[in-house]
């Protein structure tokens, strides 16, 4: 398995977005700034540089429909960037928060986006034509610690947060005026806006990365204890599966279709997760890796293996089944998007990390996801 080329951007990168078109890529380097790159004759060429927040960038999201982009910072703002000629224009968004904005997402209809923050608030922001800005909307009181995440699910009304109180949650975004009422159906038809529709107290850690299955009928999140939850039928009755990983926890997630997922986190290496026919979840293998690991296998203890990586030991050491692995990441993957090539269908994947490099992954033959194409 061998790169095309290896680029690093940055010496660490704090999140990273692509544009509708996925010529250009969107990525905060560790600090108050975004830089978008545009890939020409063959190498990526840094075209514009985003400059309005203070602190560091610690989200970015690039609309697939009208070409935007939103970013949320620590200086507890965010900015909606239109492309006007040949720069990027900043318009104002009203978060009224009093601690750091940690994270940001379009909805599917990219009529508002939605920001978690360390206020333990999350701000659903709509746009105001009259006033030519962003406005939000506050669900509070919820959450009992910092939101870190949070996901969309494909109706555009339901949201999924996920907390370091170490809990998953649903709510209703429904905005009159907003929101089309046809639009509201299933668990959310006659919830208002702010209506907690679950609470999800799986995880007895902080709480990470959530993502919606195409459908929205899956839930799946990640904890600091190294397990990963899968949620079906999310509502008063909701059913939950867990599966723990071999070594060190995930931050972030990604459905590649219904019975599929892939994780990554501060184990370096993407991990795929998979659905059996009876709809029971379990870890196939890590990307990179020359054969597959059984689910059935023996994967020892979670604390000495993760203690062997500290003291330069070989993660697989006290596993029999353990297979060699090709690490791309150097260090902690903490972000993960989508490439969709033509409709919803994803083919491909990026990830980045604190090593400041951007890999795509082509997935190929779902049966066979070990080869990756690209390294950015």
């Amino acid at each position: 398995m061998a790169a095309t080329s290896v680029h690093r951007f940055a010496q660490t990168i704090t999140c990273h977005a692509w544009s509708p078109e996925q010529s250009m890529v969107a990525l905060c380097p560790n600090n108050n700034e975004v830089h978008i790159y545009r890939m020409c004759e063959d190498k990526w060429e840094k075209v514009h540089v985003l400059q309005k927040h203070d602190q560091l960038v610690s989200g970015i999201d690039w609309s697939a429909r009208s070409n935007r982009i939103v970013t949320a910072s620590h200086d507890r703002n965010s900015y909606v960037w239109n492309l006007e000629g040949s720069e990027w224009v900043p318009t104002l968004v009203i978060l009224r928060l009093n601690r750091a904005a940690l994270c940001v997402q379009w909805s599917p209809k990219e009529n508002k986006f939605a920001v978690g923050s360390g206020a333990k608030t999350v701000c659903i922001c709509y746009y105001e034509q009259e006033n030519n800005w962003w406005v939000s909307k506050l669900i509070r009181k919820r959450h009992d610690s910092s939101v870190t995440n949070v996901s969309w699910h494909p109706n555009n009304i339901l949201l999924a947060t996920t907390s370091t109180d170490g809990k998953c949650r649903v709510f209703s975004t429904f905005i009159r005026g907003v929101d089309a009422k046809d639009s509201v159906t299933g668990t959310s038809s006659d919830s208002k806006f702010g209506e907690l529709i679950v609470q999800l107290d799986l995880s007895l850690s902080w709480s990470f990365g959530v993502k919606w299955s195409p459908s929205g009928k899956t839930l799946a999140y990640v904890g600091h204890n190294s397990m990963i939850y899968f949620v079906d039928d999310v509502g008063p009755s909701p059913l939950a599966q867990s599966v723990a990983c071999r070594d060190l926890p995930l931050c972030d997630v990604l459905f590649i279709n219904e019975r599929m997922v892939i994780g990554v986190g501060f184990d370096c290496i993407p991990m795929v997760f998979a659905a059996d026919e009876r709809g029971t979840w379990s870890f196939i293998r890590f990307l990179g890796e020359k054969k597959a690991i059984s689910s059935g296998s023996n994967y020892g203890s979670q604390f000495s293996d993760a203690f062997g990586k500290f003291y330069g030991q070989s993660k697989h050491g006290a596993n029999n089944n353990a297979v060699e692995t090709s690490r791309t990441h150097e260090n902690c993957i903490n972000c993960i998007m989508p490439l969709r090539d033509r409709g919803t269908l994803i083919k491909r994947f990026s990830t980045s990390g604190l090593d400041g490099k951007i890999i795509i992954w082509n997935l190929g033959k779902e049966q066979d996801l070990a080869e990756y194409y690209l390294i950015l």
